[in-house]
């Protein structure tokens, strides 16, 4: 069965190869974001497993819930307490974030920054809840400069997700990274986006981590993916000349059923028969 990706950067290719031997996995979804574009989660919940979602922004907290029923979706951010924290939302991007500093880069940038108070929950707390004992096959966490208050609130003694990969672009500090390594985890990747994590007791996955995804792991990207670019803009070529054509063919029907068609048609006949 071939693989349909969604991540934005083969993010959940290389979580399958890992994982795709484990029946009704367990994921846990840190900045959940739009349930299928860019979506980690997404191929993991079309073959039967399910997780928990943490997604601020309501357009995208809503969409979860409509399109992921059987998956536990939490309107909230993950910190490290329980309280109300400002929110700075970018619509339409996976930009949205906790922190002030780079909200102003954004609103600089010209993008519509706009601010709201969500509530905050520990991801102790909420494994507590959802998680119960059952395992936690992978961790994602996308939050945009907020990684540090994640970790504080999780208990990795009690809750070990097998893999953990955190987005963390060159540029950002990574000083928190020792509250993963401290915590029995060994980095083993980071692809130019996401750091990898394998927990001490699953290391046993790595090799399939040591090659990049390719055509041996049997996977198409999903329709609209911006690496499938070139064929979503042949298809739109190809929809505006059938589009083109349709218009072409209405308005010679129209003309054949137009007054001058008719006499024209019977012209024609006289002549032929003259």
């Amino acid at each position: 069965m071939t693989f349909i990706s969604y991540a934005q950067n083969f993010e959940d290719i290389r979580l399958w190869r890992a994982l795709k031997y484990v029946e009704n996995g367990f994921y846990i979804d840190i900045g959940a974001n739009d349930p299928t574009q860019d979506s980690v989660t997404k191929a993991f919940y079309d073959r039967g497993w399910t997780g928990i979602n943490v997604e601020p922004m309501p357009n995208y907290y809503h969409a979860l819930c409509e399109q992921r029923p059987n998956d536990i979706n939490l309107q909230c951010v993950a910190g490290e307490s329980a309280d109300d924290l400002t929110f700075y939302g970018i619509a339409g991007t996976g930009l949205s974030t906790l922190d002030p500093a780079l909200a102003q880069q954004h609103k600089d940038a010209g993008m519509d920054v706009r601010s709201q108070t969500v509530k905050s929950r520990t991801l102790a707390s909420i494994c507590e809840q959802h998680a119960g004992n059952r395992p936690i096959h992978f961790l994602k966490i996308d939050v945009e400069g907020h990684e540090e208050t994640v970790l504080r609130g999780m208990d990795f003694t009690r809750w070990r997700p097998w893999i953990i990969l955190i987005e963390t672009p060159w540029e950002r500090d990574q000083t928190w990274e020792t509250l993963v390594t401290g915590a029995g985890y060994q980095s083993i990747l980071f692809d130019g986006i996401n750091t990898y994590y394998l927990a001490e007791e699953h290391l046993a996955l790595k090799p399939a981590f040591d090659i990049p995804p390719c055509n041996l792991d049997e996977f198409q990207f999903c329709r609209g993916h911006n690496f499938s670019h070139p064929i979503t803009d042949a298809e739109n070529h190809l929809a505006a000349a059938l589009q083109r054509a349709e218009h072409a063919e209405a308005q010679l029907r129209a003309m054949q059923n137009s007054r001058a068609w008719r006499a024209l048609q019977k012209l024609k006949k006289v002549l032929i028969r003259a």
